[in-house]
């Protein structure tokens, strides 16, 4: 067989039992959200007041172990509020991943900020912090406590962190990067609900973390995000720059500085409860579907199941075949095969740098990223998927 047969049949085995077209990552719903939402529209809450919410907000404290969250309309929302809150001002830089959805780097020039791209490594799929070093060695240096680039000369201000696929970054030398620099860790932990690095849930090393609970995303909310932290200030005022900024009042409408309307309703949150309840079965189900690609394409040439790093347990929320550099000129290929087949399979992210809006924006050499863009293919990945490799053994609650 040819390599693109190879891994359609690979795909094939493991989703043979699929009825068509087996989407990308659709939501999984077997527990009590109907209920919460008719509770919800019985109640009359359904905007940003109501039960729920501050529930959810509970739920998903103790589940990743954070201090305090805050729940907002999405995570590019959440995200655009960590930036604010770890003080990233209009004209700095902020560094963030080129290999990203580009609401990582829209929520930067919400800020009035300039991405700076940085390269990927091939473990993690994130940020190569030793490359990052060298790269920071090179161009920037500290004024007065601030690291600043050489180039342009502005404040390089913070740097994000995305957990790409589900997949922790190595944050320990990230850190240690953030700590030499004077930069503030802000994790995008968009796609990492329920993935741990050494042990410790993600989004609980950064300063400030945000979440999202889109409808492809490992719990929904429909639309959705939430802002972690362990600091009760930063909690505080996240919690009343989403809410526009109003001052507490029976009935007075009182604004203290520009605020956003970002605030999660009562109907998304009663969805999200219901779904927290099923975190733990919707990991199980996907961490099965992982294991049986990964033995699908154990014996594929020239094509290999992306695999959790060594210090991490991942949600596996969206599953990745990554391609050879011999066999990179098929994916589009494997891509137009798999679609035809009802698969709906789909190539990384155009990395930020090659984006019209972020063509002009500093950058580091990004080679490695360069490298996976050509060859990344996303698998359907829903939860859904793992059912029939875990049933027998009577894991599903």
């Amino acid at each position: 067989m040819s390599g693109t047969e190879e891994i359609v049949a690979a795909l094939e085995a493991v989703l043979c039992g699929a009825d068509r077209p087996v989407a990308l990552h659709e939501p999984y719903f077997a527990g009590r959200e109907r209920e919460n939402l008719l509770n919800c529209i019985d109640s009359g809450y359904v905007s940003s007041v109501g039960r729920y919410v501050g529930e959810f907000e509970e739920k998903l404290c103790r589940f990743t172990g954070a201090k305090y969250a805050a729940a907002v309309v999405n995570g590019t929302a959440a995200l655009h509020i960590c930036l604010i809150l770890a003080g990233v001002q209009p004209g700095d830089e902020v560094l963030v991943p080129a290999l990203t959805f580009v609401a990582t780097a829209n929520a930067v020039c919400y800020c009035g900020a300039v991405p700076h791209f940085a390269d990927s490594e091939t473990e993690s799929l994130g940020i190569d912090a030793d490359k990052l070093d060298a790269h920071l060695k090179e161009t920037a240096e500290l004024r007065g406590g601030i690291c600043c680039s050489k180039r342009s000369g502005r404040p390089i201000r913070a740097l994000v962190a995305m957990h790409t696929f589900g997949h922790p970054v190595n944050l320990d030398p990230v850190m240690k990067v953030c700590g030499d620099y004077g930069l503030t860790l802000i994790e995008d932990a968009a796609e990492s609900l329920g993935s741990y690095y050494r042990g410790v849930h993600t989004g609980r090393f950064g300063k400030l973390s945000a979440l999202s609970f889109n409808g492809n995303k490992i719990v929904t909310t429909g639309g959705g995000g939430a802002i972690l932290t362990d600091d009760e200030v930063l909690y505080r005022r996240a919690k009343h720059l989403t809410t526009t900024a109003k001052l507490a009042h029976p009935w007075a409408f009182v604004h203290d500085e520009v605020g956003y309307n970002y605030r999660m309703t009562n109907l998304s949150a009663a969805l999200g409860c219901a779904q927290m309840e099923q975190v733990e079965n919707f990991i199980t189900l996907k961490r099965a579907l992982a294991e049986e690609y990964r033995k699908a394409f154990s014996g594929v040439s020239g094509a290999q199941l992306f695999t959790e790093p060594s210090y991490a347990k991942s949600n596996y929320w969206l599953n990745a075949v990554i391609l050879s550099e011999e066999n990179a000129a098929l994916r589009d290929k494997i891509l137009e095969e798999t679609n035809r087949r009802g698969i709906r399979t789909r190539p990384a992210w155009t990395l930020m740098s090659r984006l019209p809006m972020f063509r002009d924006c500093p950058r580091m050499d990004l080679s490695t990223a360069e490298s996976l863009e050509r060859r990344i293919i996303n698998l359907p990945s829903s939860a859904r998927l793992g059912e029939p490799f875990i049933r027998q053994e009577g894991k599903i609650r």
